[in-house]
């Protein structure tokens, strides 16, 4: 893993100890959000890490169906498609 993708778990880490604790369980998304990103930056590095963490926060809103949605192991532009609800 790279520095960069170490020093950006860092605040995931933080939150999952200090904050995630005191507020009430409301990830849609299994993993939760803060899995997702730090599996993302073990898988894929800082700059990859963070599009698919970034991605995972826009799409886990009050809308969103959620569901199982694992990190991907490779990643293609596809990926970033919206898809509607069925």
């Amino acid at each position: 893993m790279s520095p960069f993708a170490w020093l950006a778990r860092l605040p995931i880490k933080a939150y999952r100890k200090f904050i995630s604790p005191a507020l009430p369980a409301q990830c849609k998304y299994y993993p939760t959000c803060s899995s997702y990103a730090l599996t993302a930056y073990e898988k894929h590095g800082f700059l990859m890490g963070t599009v698919l963490t970034v991605w995972r926060i826009l799409r886990c809103n009050p809308w969103s169906l959620g569901g199982i949605d694992e990190v991907p192991d490779k990643v293609r532009i596809d990926y970033f498609k919206i898809k509607g609800r069925k």
